[in-house]
């Protein structure tokens, strides 16, 4: 194929799977199938434990937890196993498997001039729309111009979390005796810049009835921050990056010296999270994802996985025992596991 070719990345990654690729090279026997995933020996560094190499199915991506420490498409597992370029890996799939791509539909043709337009109503004149609720949803949030005072920050919630007088200063936790979070421990949440945007209320214990343990601010969009991030940002790369779900998670891990942790206040990575977390991004950067472990948290897991996998090194920690999240680990524990991860 001349090198003047055009090829569509895009439309080869989306009409090929990492399967068929894997049973080009007589690699998929080699592989155990559970529910959505392959794992197997990495085929590219030739290597011999079973589960180093994940494949997700579902997304069509893969992941090497040994000696590559890379992950990505079919195009970057071909050019790495083939040791030549994307353009060139994308062709000789192509050459493998001939997918055929459909074609656009052709435009109508516009009416020559000497045409004359068939005779009717004029067209009635389009307004200009009006921006619509998830358009005005899309900005950042904004700073408030505010910090509550006169905080609890000796509650017996905070102390019976084995939280230190440091950490609970630090991040400013306390219990609010008016306003909105009138009964809540308060969790002040700070933009990539620092700047105060939010603060969650906390229920001190198990809420009541049809009480919600977390209250946030009509308006506030939590899936645009990065809980903690602009600390992190701040810590040099010699730990990997900690992705955690909740407030208290990321405050422990920070508390027993781990201070390169953030969180996602939920189990789930929105885009302009996964885009802040990747600007704070160094190269050869190494992220540990510790969500909690039941369903949500594992499927939570799976996603950070594969949409971070091509920016860094990702390893996902699972949890021997099912409900367990950060806080049940201790700190020496917690911080083996992330000094390994080096």
């Amino acid at each position: 194929m001349p090198k003047s070719k055009f090829v569509d990345f895009k439309a080869v990654k989306e009409a090929i799977t990492i399967e068929q690729v894997l049973e080009h090279y007589g690699l998929l026997d080699q592989f155990k199938r559970s529910g959505d995933s392959l794992s197997g020996p990495c085929p590219i560094h030739k290597g011999e434990n079973s589960t180093q190499f994940r494949v997700s199915i579902s997304k069509n991506c893969w992941n090497c937890f040994g000696e590559c420490k890379r992950g990505g498409n079919i195009l970057d597992f071909v050019s790495l196993t083939e040791d030549v370029s994307i353009r060139e890996a994308a062709i000789r799939i192509s050459d493998w498997f001939k997918p055929t791509f459909d074609k656009p539909a052709p435009k109508p043709e516009s009416p020559n001039a000497d045409q004359k337009p068939k005779q009717g109503k004029a067209p009635r004149a389009k307004s200009t729309p009006k921006p619509s609720s998830d358009a005005q949803e899309t900005g950042p949030n904004k700073p408030l111009g505010f910090e509550l005072r006169n905080l609890d920050a000796e509650h017996p919630y905070l102390l019976g979390r084995g939280l230190t007088e440091e950490g609970i200063a630090e991040f400013g936790l306390g219990y609010c005796d008016n306003g909105s979070m009138l009964g809540r421990i308060v969790i002040p949440i700070q933009n990539v810049a620092g700047q105060i945007v939010a603060y969650a209320g906390r229920w001190p214990g198990d809420p009541p009835e049809d009480t919600p343990k977390y209250k946030f601010p009509a308006g506030f969009r939590k899936s645009m921050e990065v809980f903690n991030l602009h600390r992190a940002q701040q810590v040099g790369t010699t730990v990997p990056l900690v992705i955690v779900e909740g407030f208290f998670d990321c405050i422990h891990l920070w508390e027993i010296g781990l201070e390169r942790v953030v969180g996602l206040m939920g189990s789930q990575l929105s885009k302009p999270q996964e885009e802040l977390i990747v600007k704070s991004l160094h190269e050869d950067d190494h992220i540990i994802v510790m969500l909690d472990e039941d369903e949500a948290g594992r499927t939570g897991r799976e996603q950070v996985l594969q949409r971070l996998a091509i920016r860094a090194f990702v390893k996902v920690f699972q949890f021997p025992q099912e409900g367990q999240q950060p806080t049940d680990l201790s700190g020496d524990e917690l911080r083996e596991l992330v000094g390994g991860a080096e």
